[in-house]
């Protein structure tokens, strides 16, 4: 071999190794790209609007969440005092007002309004959802309540038996009829006293002289 071809040889193989670690390294390199710079996102922090309740019971630290506007309807949550939630509406007479309750179906419910305050608005009136159907009807075994039914058998009251009636005497004028012992009229018998004490006045007298 030529010297001439073992120099050329030597050049193409520094050429391959150059090659072969520039490829190396453009490999390990990410490429950089200029990113612009990101605006600032506005964070919507705003109060809600519109009609608010704020829990205030003072014998109670929460008060019962229903369905519906009235204890018969079924209990579905509770709220605690100084709680403040979006109200909605009230029933005609005001007593149970209407508010949001999430987690529950239709995420409502109803509280009692003599326990909140309500502010930030007038509430309107809604309409009440049905009345809950009874899970059970309560039936009385008749043959049970038959051991417990007495028949009350009349009883005939006293006869009333007036009173005799009063007999009021009456009495003679004694001025006016004649006064009569053993039949000897009373003036007779007072004129033969008299005499008699006239008698023996005068034989008293002559006794005495």
């Amino acid at each position: 071999m030529k010297k001439s071809d073992k120099r050329f040889g030597f050049t193409n193989l520094k050429i391959i190794i150059l090659l072969l670690i520039t490829l190396i390294v453009l490999m390990g390199v990410q490429p950089v790209f200029a990113q612009d710079a990101t605006p600032p996102i506005p964070t919507v922090t705003g109060t809600p609007t519109g009609p608010m309740i704020r829990i205030s019971a003072t014998d109670h630290d929460q008060i019962n969440v229903r369905s519906g506007p009235g204890s018969i309807y079924p209990l579905i949550g509770v709220v605690l005092v100084g709680q403040e939630m979006p109200a909605k509406g009230r029933t005609a007479g005001g007593n149970w007002i209407l508010i949001e309750y999430p987690g529950v179906q239709g995420g409502i419910g109803w509280v009692y309004a003599p326990y909140v305050v309500v502010f930030g608005g007038d509430l309107p009136i809604v309409e009440p959802p049905p009345t809950p159907t009874p899970i059970f009807t309560p039936t009385i075994d008749p043959t049970l309540a038959a051991q417990f039914s007495y028949a009350i058998e009349p009883t005939k009251l006293a006869t009333f038996t007036p009173a005799p009636p009063i007999v009021i005497p009456t009495y003679e004028d004694v001025s006016q009829t004649q006064l009569v012992i053993a039949g000897v009229p009373m003036g007779l018998i007072i004129l033969i006293l008299g005499l008699s004490g006239a008698f023996l006045a005068i034989i008293t007298f002559t006794q005495r002289r």
